[in-house]
């Protein structure tokens, strides 16, 4: 597929434009059209760290700027992406700033169009699909689930300053969602899980760490509350990674459809049949 089909009234991108759009959470086949549309004709993409050369492949036409910003390394600086953008707005060029997943869900999407609207730059907001969501489905895991949750609660791992994030009301998370999505959780699951479990969720909780969701290399742990940060180090587990806290991680057991791709059968074929987790391990 090199070009969109005719019949659709595909918008434009104009000269001096950005357009903040969402790459999906890795596997290039879950680009929407929109963004697809997007990397066809823009001059200029500034991605992420979580962009792939596979989906940068379909603007060959483009100039590429990197922009991408990981924990613990060396990063440009906010303020300097967003500031990079007005620039290259002003000097005439369609520009894509090209994230990974969506780009209002955890990935500043909302900060850079803030200072492009408040610079005088137009901007188009493409939504992508998330990890949180698109992720955990390719490993087998439905974010809701009418027998289980119905209730799903998306937070980050860290805050501003890279620290576990001390505004969240763990306690309240904790009581009053079924299931706990944790974006860039990693680093700080230790500290997480004892609050979520001083907060009163069961220490055997089940627990799935989900790292380079949707990719070729996609490695999906289970394990629970209490013993997740222990079994990320033996597993030898590195970010980014999505950690869903949940009964709903149990229907992984019948829904890993990756693995039964491979001929492996499912686990359990009704692993909700049991009882839910102890109120202690």
């Amino acid at each position: 597929m090199t070009d969109l089909p005719s019949s659709h009234d595909w918008p434009r991108m104009q000269p001096g434009w950005v357009w903040l759009c969402g790459a999906g959470p890795g596997d290039p086949g879950l680009l929407t059209l929109h963004a697809l549309n997007a990397l066809r004709q823009a001059d200029v993409i500034v991605y992420d760290a979580l962009v792939g050369e596979a989906v940068l492949d379909w603007a060959p036409q483009a100039e590429l700027i990197y922009a991408g910003k990981r924990g613990g390394k060396p990063s440009a600086k906010q303020r300097d992406i967003s500031l990079r953008l007005v620039e290259l707005a002003r000097a005439g060029r369609r520009v894509l700033r090209l994230k990974g997943g969506d780009p209002f869900v955890f990935g500043r999407g909302g900060e850079e169009a803030q200072t492009l609207v408040q610079h005088g730059v137009p901007i188009r907001i493409v939504p992508g699909i998330t990890a949180g969501i698109a992720g955990l489905a390719y490993a087998g895991i439905p974010v809701t689930h009418r027998d289980v949750n119905q209730s799903v609660t998306f937070v980050t791992g860290h805050d501003a300053s890279g620290n576990a994030p001390a505004a969240l009301d763990w306690a309240g998370i904790a009581r009053g969602s079924q299931v706990i999505v944790i974006y860039m959780g990693m680093k700080h699951i230790g500290q997480i899980a004892a609050r979520l479990i001083e907060a009163g969720r069961a220490p055997s909780e089940p627990v799935a760490v989900t790292t380079t969701a949707t990719l070729e290399g996609q490695r999906t742990i289970e394990t629970t509350l209490a013993r997740v940060e222990a079994d990320i180090a033996a597993a030898g587990l590195e970010p980014p990674a999505i950690i869903c806290v949940g009964l709903a991680v149990a229907l992984r057991q019948a829904l890993d459809w990756q693995a039964q791709a491979r001929g492996e059968g499912p686990r359990d074929t009704d692993p909700l049949d049991r009882r839910r987790p102890a109120e202690s391990a």
